[in-house]
This record gives structure tokens, sequence and C-alpha cells, in this order.
């Protein structure tokens, strides 16, 4: 029993010497191998015993299983909680914690930033228009009171309430233009079709036949005659139109503009003189000032726009004067020409006046239009 016990015990030493050879390291993968296999198939190697007589021998002859790989990892010089930091020291050296997190993070504030950022400034834009608004509000109803005063260019004025109105004359010119043009083009299709029917029963009435005939040469050239009226009409509605709506209106946009201005340096300006008549502590002294810089952006703005107000008014009076004079001319020639039946001298002053008439059917959309 004793030899027994001796053999095996002699079997367990394990050799290592201090440079790590590797003949030791093969018996030590051996000696591994077959523990592994004896943990596998045995019961829990934490509660085996090797006992030198069999199961249920004296206790001080018992040598835990446990010790063998203690014995080992001591003969190597390596102690289990080293192994363990060492091979997770290597693991976190190849493979690196991505910094998916900081980044996240970064971007996150970026994005925060910039939305508060825009947020501030979206702010400021509606705490000044407000404050303008309540300025120029009260400076409206200051001077619809008769409270406050405002800044009046009589000259100015006088062309603006000048063009106002000669703007709503030329409107109802425009107006009873056009029904004069939707009336007549009536008349030229029904003349059109009386001529028609009067040729067709100049030949179907062998005994009216030269008076149907004769009529509708008549309806024909009144027609005719009517078409090159009515390209004459269209063209005076054309140019009054555009006279009208789009270059009178232009110079509007630009008055309201200007009498905007002046609402708003007015309302500066009261502001300005209602502080500069107050106190003059530190905080006053400053609001003075802000309010002395906006007076003066203000008052810029309003001498710009009616510098510009003035010139579209003497460009808009040229304009109006020579357009106008070339429109009535031809209308007044047109006219006279048509109901004297000179069809010559309508056709001359349509070439005089380079008005192109539309070929009959023109004003008919495509049969791609129709589609």
């Amino acid at each position: 029993m004793a030899d027994s016990i001796m053999s095996k015990a002699a079997t367990m030493e394990i050799p290592i010497n201090s440079n790590g050879d590797s003949r030791t390291l093969g018996e030590d993968d051996g000696l591994e191998q077959d523990l592994q296999q004896v943990m596998v198939s045995g019961p829990n190697l934490n509660e085996t015993s090797i006992v030198s007589g069999g199961y249920g021998g004296a206790a001080e002859g018992i040598i835990p299983t446990s010790s063998i790989k203690d014995l080992r990892n001591k003969s190597r010089g390596i102690t289990p909680s080293q192994s363990a930091a060492s091979r997770i020291a290597n693991q976190a050296q190849r493979y690196p914690a991505p910094s998916m997190h900081h980044s996240n993070s970064n971007a996150n504030m970026m994005a925060e930033e910039a939305t508060r950022g825009i947020a501030v400034e979206k702010f400021d834009t509606v705490k000044k228009w407000g404050i303008n608004t309540y300025k120029c509000t009260k400076q409206m109803f200051s001077e619809r009171f008769g409270r406050g005063s405002r800044t009046v260019d009589l000259e100015l004025e006088t062309q603006i309430d000048l063009l106002r109105d000669t703007k709503s004359k030329y409107e109802n010119v425009l107006q009873l233009a056009s029904s004069l043009t939707s009336h007549f083009y009536n008349m030229v299709q029904t003349q059109q079709a009386l001529g028609d029917i009067f040729a067709d029963l100049s030949q179907k009435s062998p005994e009216l036949q030269d008076e149907f005939g004769y009529n509708a040469e008549t309806q024909k050239l009144l027609c005719k005659n009517g078409e090159t009226l009515l390209g004459a009409i269209n063209f005076f509605v054309s140019s009054v139109n555009t006279l009208v709506n789009k270059t009178m209106e232009d110079t509007l946009m630009t008055i309201k503009m200007y009498e905007n201005a002046r609402l708003e340096f007015d309302a500066y300006r009261a502001d300005l003189e209602e502080l500069s008549a107050g106190p003059r502590d530190a905080g006053t002294m400053v609001r003075i000032e802000m309010a002395q810089q906006q007076y003066q952006v203000h008052r810029d703005k309003y001498e710009r726009l009616r510098s510009d107000v003035s010139i579209k008014l003497k460009f808009l009076e040229e304009n109006k004067v020579k357009v106008m004079h070339k429109q009535l001319l031809l209308f007044h020639n047109a006219i006279s020409a048509y109901f004297a039946g000179n069809q010559q001298q309508l056709e001359q002053t349509l070439r005089q006046f380079n008005v192109k008439l539309k070929p009959p059917g023109s004003d008919k959309p495509s049969w791609l239009e129709e589609q």
C-alpha cells in the first residue's frame, strides 16, 4: 500500500526549470489533459480527493485534487489572479473599446447647441418685431387722435394723391374699353353669322339673289373692318393695362414702403423726444443712446425711400404721357376710319402704330390643348 502511494506521488512531481524548457511544457500539457478527463468523467473535483486506500480511507492520507493545479501554477511562477489579469489586459489591448458613446454625446451636444442658437435667433427676431409693431401702432393712434406729430412732405404728398386719383380714373377707362371690346366682338360675330345666312339665301332664292348677295358682301366687309378695329382696341387695352396694373402699381408699392418707413421714423423720433425730456440718470442715458441709434437708422431708411419715390414718380409721369399720347391717337384714328367706312385709312393706322392682327381662329386652343 505504501509503495503504491509513493509511486503515485512520484508521478505527480512536476520538474520545472527556471527558463521554462519546451520539454517540460509537453509534460505539463499531458498532465493537464489527464486532469481534465478526470474532471469531466468523475464527480465534482472540488469535493473529490485521492486517498491511499480507496474511498473511505484515513483522513491523513487524503491528497486534494485542487492542490495539484495549485502546485502546477506555482511551479510556473504565475498565480491564478495574475494569469486572469494578463489575459484581460491582452484582450483590452487587442480589441480596444469603441468610442461611439463619446462621439454620440458630442454629436448630440452640437445638435442641441445649434437648436438653441436657432431658437435664440428666432426669439430675438420676434422680440424686435414686437417692439417695432408696438411703437408704430402707438404712433399711428397718436396721429389719428391728434396727439402726435407726423413728418409731412407737402410736394411729395400732393404727387402721391394725384397718382392715386389718376390710377383710379385710368382703371375706369380700362374697364370701359374692355367692355367696348367685348360688345364689339359680339357685334362682329353677329355680322359674320348674318353675312353667312345672306350668302346661303342668295343661292337658294333665285328671285332675291342680288339683294341677298349685296347684303352678304356688306356684312362681310363690315366684319373684316370690325376685326381690324378690334385689333386696334385690343392693343389700346393691353397698353393701358400694362401702364395701370404694372407701372403704376410698382410705384404705389414703393410709396407704401415709404409710408411705412415714415411711420417708423416718426415712432422712433417720438420715443427719442420722450426719453430726452425725462430725467438724465445713468440708465436713461444708455436708453437715449440706443434710441438715438435706432432713430438714425430709420431716418436714413426714410430719406432713401423718399428719394426713390420722387424718382419713380418723375419717370412714371414721363412714361404715362408718352404711352397715352400714342394710344389715344391710335384709338381716335381707328374709330374714325372704321365708322367713316375708310378701310384703307383703318389699315394704314394699324401699320403706323405697328399693330399686328391675329389671324382668324388664333384665339381657339389647339387640338393638343383640347386633349
